[in-house]
């Protein structure tokens, strides 16, 4: 256990907070660990600007006397963006800022790293955070003719900074406050100390905070002599060469939470964020825009004793740091204020600006998520352009040493502490104090299979985000599959187009996720699930071995079945179903026992009733039931006939009958009942219609085996069943009256859900159920699956869940040609496969998942605690947006083309073929797309009300009918809408 945990126990610490996710994209880095190799590798992300105003690899050598040398921190693709991923149109994403947009995509991507899925987290999630103002408002008005008629509001709804953090909570779904903040420079850490003060309150639980500043085109500011900008692109800060600062594009969030709580719901925590302060230098300083000594020492002074600690715990400092001649000094002078003199080890000294230049609103968060890194990988990087110290500045009085090389951070065994510093212009100073997380006690790898879930909005997508998750689990194989698959399962959204994988282990995994078990996608709507219960012939010693060991529901009901049975038997059915492997005897004895009719049948419907108990924990809920002979059992239990002790009795019946009766055997015949029926003689009788050339039949051994004989002869291909008995003929005939009689004595009740019989192939209606003749009737008619089967076959596209052992039914289901748009699944594997039966069982689980059935899935985790831990985020599938103004550039703007090809227009069946092509038109043009299918919604494809009000005024001008706003509400797609001003047009 770390110092860091051991200082934390011993005192109180409902006033820290954890980092636990964040994402950022700042120049030369598209994500953390792109900014963390920069940083840590000592790069200079600027890039220089030749006279023609393109990149050039090295900055320009000459230039006018007063002239700066062009130079910008670039955050790469910052005009493209992902529209579809948040369900924006394209017109929308032209208009909308890329500040904007890129603030977007990082608040997912942060929420993601965190395993945080809005819509399934109960509780608030709240957003702090600001922007620059940008020009981009300013392009779009300029270029009106390309954007459809949009009003001056729409344009600052795209752009206005008041609206950054508020988009943010409309389209991803948080609950919490949504907070713009405006301090300057000091913007994002300010953020940060807000969102601290709104957990600490309980104004939410979660918290996103942090800013952007994403200027497209570049705005490179105007060099003045003594002013903030650099006149050689370079920020020196600290350095006697060090003129000013350099523009940067930036933008970075990260997510907090209570620390209790981070570590109660088991999150990753990145860093501890110990206390923060906010203050303003007021009037005491010289002008506007001075910074003040006392304004910034006191605001550390306060964070200090916020996070209770001394500032000499503290070893390293991110400062502001702009390498301004006047800044500089000053900033220096306040931290030795702050901290006073120190003994021993210095306190390191740094600023990102020499990396990155200054991000203006993001500026804060950048040095922020710098520290947090830092903390992580325990290494401090390097400062850079520092070789000679500001005259101005008084190292030697001072703990301060600006860290000019990477350096492992060494703190001799106590906690490793950072401070972060950042100021506006005006005044207002943030300070943070972050220490590293406390080292949690080591918990055991998962030693069962995990069952990893991806999604994505198209197959491209998805297709990059299974090769991504590979690549992260062969970089990181320290990274536990089972939290992997957790934070798949809990902290990411589920989109139409899924795949799945299943590992024991990450080797595992990595070899299906490089052949996924099935690309799928789901329509819109869950899917109703059909329990299958099959009958006797799938059972084997182990069956539901592992199953039994790692999941709580299957082995609650595996126990309930043996207490009531072992007075019965007297034995324990446990010793059958899951001998000892390594006592042979035990395991001969099981196998000796498991062949025995009662025994067998027994075990059938123990592990039906097991795993129809474990796929409701799992959240799996069946919309109706059908069983195969035996199976019918099972089926009326779940369906509420039945109590369970009372269903065992009559399987304990039913099966005690079938075994005292004369040899028999059964024999599956691939023939249609009409060719089948006239070869049956004697004592042989057609026992099971399993489909159109799918039969068995059942009687005495000798007229079983000459049967099979003269089947051969026509050459057809018959085969014995692994059911020691004759179910279903003549032979049981004289024990009817018992068992209508053992039915008689147990309570029944109307099934409570809709279960389809095997014996008449409808839905057996409550009279039938609570019938003693019908349970009598159905152990000796013949079995009609087939029928059922075309019965549920009829009803909406459903999965077909074969629960129990093997893969009977669903290779029955399979196989009918009316199977059309259902699924068929089977639970458990086949006594044959050398598939385990978890492994087995999580398959299903994840081809129902991507049939888009919804898991439990803590429940699938059988209470085994999990830990959310950093996973690849979504791959957005970026197109260009970009509006610029004339000036700017004399080249139109490219606009991206939609995701997917809608419906083309087409004559519809609808009266006034002009009507259509001019809804359709306006839809397009409002929207931005290239063309729009009759049936595509328009609020789907990204419309809101103030584009149905563009809609609509587009419209009036070319239809008689009076139209409203309320109208697209009504009737959204060109279909409806224009069957809708048809009927409403004047006669």
């Amino acid at each position: 256990m770390s110092a860091s945990l051991d200082l934390m126990e011993d005192e109180d610490c409902s006033a820290h907070l954890a980092v636990v996710g964040l994402a950022c994209r700042f120049p030369g880095a598209a994500n953390a660990a792109e900014f963390w190799a920069n940083l840590a590798g000592g790069v200079e992300s600027i890039t220089f600007f030749g006279p023609d105003g393109q990149p050039c690899a090295e900055p320009p050598t000459e230039r006018a006397v007063g002239e700066a040398v062009p130079a910008f921190g670039l955050v790469a693709d910052a005009d493209m963006f992902d529209a579809a991923a948040f369900g924006i149109s394209p017109q929308e994403a032209l208009m909308l800022d890329p500040q904007h947009r890129v603030f977007l995509e990082c608040a997912r991507e942060a929420l993601e790293d965190a395993g945080y899925d809005p819509a399934r987290y109960r509780g608030a999630i709240g957003i702090y955070a600001g922007g620059s103002e940008t020009d981009y408002l300013s392009a779009l008005r300029t270029r009106r003719d390309l954007l459809a008629g949009a009003s001056d509001w729409q344009l600052r709804l795209a752009t206005g900074v008041d609206f950054l953090t508020s988009r943010v909570a409309y389209k991803l779904g948080l609950r919490g406050p949504a907070v713009t903040v405006q301090t300057a420079c000091s913007t994002s850490l300010v953020a940060i100390h807000l969102a601290a003060q709104a957990l600490l309150a309980g104004d939410c639980d979660v918290a996103l905070a942090g800013g952007a500043s994403v200027h497209v085109p570049p705005r490179f500011g105007h060099y003045s002599e003594g002013g903030p900008l650099s006149p050689d692109g370079r920020c020196r800060a600290f350095d006697a060469r060090a003129q000013g600062t350099v523009g940067s594009n930036g933008a970075g969030i990260v997510v907090l939470k209570r620390l209790a709580d981070a570590l109660e719901d088991g999150d990753t925590i990145r860093a501890v964020l110990r206390g923060t302060a906010v203050n303003n230098d007021a009037a005491g300083k010289i002008g506007f825009t001075a910074p003040s000594v006392e304004g910034q020492s006191r605001v550390i002074e306060i964070a200090l004793h916020a996070a209770g600690v001394d500032p000499e715990s503290i070893s390293y400092l991110e400062a502001h740091g702009t390498g301004t001649r006047l800044g500089d000094p000053i900033e220096v002078a306040a931290l030795t204020k702050a901290f006073g003199a120190r003994e021993g080890q210095p306190c390191w000294l740094g600023s990102v600006k020499t990396n990155i230049g200054h991000t203006d609103a993001a500026a804060g968060v950048a040095g922020f998520i710098k520290t947090v890194l830092a903390l992580e990988h325990r290494k401090l990087p390097p400062s850079l352009n520092f070789h000679q110290p500001n005259p101005d500045i008084d190292f030697e009085r001072g703990p301060f040493r600006v860290n000019t090389e990477p350096r492992a951070w060494d703190t001799g065994g106590h906690p490793r502490r950072a401070g972060v510093s950042s100021l506006g212009i005006g005044g207002t100073n943030a300070h943070a104090v972050l220490e590293e997380a406390p080292t949690l006690p080591g918990s055991a790898r998962s030693r069962s299979p995990q069952l990893l879930v991806l999604s994505a909005l198209g197959p491209t997508a998805l297709a990059r985000a299974v090769e991504r998750l590979g690549a992260h689990l062969r970089t990181h194989p320290e990274v536990d599959l089972g939290d992997a698959a957790w934070t798949l399962q809990v902290g990411r959204a589920a989109h139409q187009h899924r795949a799945f994988a299943v590992g024991q282990d990450t080797a595992e995994a990595l070899r299906a996720l490089a052949e996924p078990d099935g690309f799928a996608r789901h329509e819109t709507g869950e899917r109703p699930v059909v329990f299958m219960f099959p009958g006797h012939g799938g059972q084997h010693v182990g069956m539901g071995r592992e199953l039994y060991g790692s999941q709580p529901a299957f082995r609650d009901a595996v126990d309930a079945c043996r207490a009531h049975l072992t007075p019965l038997l007297g034995f324990d059915l446990g010793t059958v179903l899951n001998p000892d492997p390594a006592d042979a005897a035990a395991l001969a004895q099981a196998s000796a026992r498991m062949g025995e009719f009662v025994t067998g049948q027994l075990s059938v419907f123990v592990i039906e009733y097991a795993v129809a108990g474990l796929w409701k924990r799992w959240g799996v809920q069946p919309a109706a039931v059908v069983g195969h002979s035996l199976g019918a059992y099972a089926a009326a239990t779940v369906a509420g006939v039945f109590r369970l002790e009372d269903a065992l009795r009559l399987v304990l019946e039913r099966s005690r009958i079938l075994a005292s009766l004369p040899a028999g055997a059964m024999l599956a015949v691939p023939l249609p009942e009409s060719q089948l029926a006239p070869l049956l003689q004697g004592g042989l009788a057609l026992a099971a219609v399993n489909g159109p050339a799918q039969c068995a039949v059942s009687g005495p051994v000798a007229e079983i085996e000459a049967l099979q004989a003269r089947l051969t002869e026509r050459g057809v291909e018959s085969k014995l069943l692994r059911i020691p008995g004759a179910g279903h003929s003549p032979l049981v005939e004289p024990s009817l009256a018992a068992f209508t009689a053992c039915v008689q004595r147990v309570e029944r009740r109307a099934p409570r859900l809709p279960w389809i019989s095997d014996r008449t192939g409808v839905a057996v209606t409550a009279e039938e159920a609570v019938d003693p003749a019908y349970w009598a009737a159905h152990l000796r008619h013949t079995v009609r699956f087939g029928d059922a089967l075309n019965t549920l076959f009829a009803g909406p596209a459903s999965v077909f869940l074969e629960v129990g052992p093997g893969r009977t039914l669903a290779t029955l289901a399979r196989q009918n040609p009316g199977v059309g748009p259902h699924l068929t699944v089977a639970t458990l594997p086949h006594p044959s496969d050398n598939m385990s039966d978890a492994v087995s069982a999580l398959t299903a689980a994840g081809r129902l998942w991507t049939a888009g059935v919804n898991l439990s899935w803590q429940a699938l985790h059988g209470g085994t605690r999990r830990r959310r831990v950093p996973l690849p985020t979504y791959p957005f599938e970026r197109q260009r947006y970009l509006v610029e103004a004339p000036a700017a550039s004399g080249a139109l703007p490219a606009i991206a083309p939609t995701q997917s090809e809608p419906e083309t227009i087409g004559p519809p069946e609808l009266p006034g073929d002009e009507v259509v092509r001019r809804v359709a038109t306006a839809f397009a043009e409002v929207l931005g797309l290239a063309r729009v299918g009759i049936h595509d919604n328009f609020f789907a494809l990204g419309g809101d009300s103030l584009m149905a009000a563009q809609l609509i005024a587009r419209l009036r001008p070319h239809v008689a009918t009076p139209l409203g706003v309320k109208a697209i509400f009504r009737a959204p797609t060109v279909a409806r809408l224009s069957r809708f001003i048809a009927e409403s047009s004047p006669a």
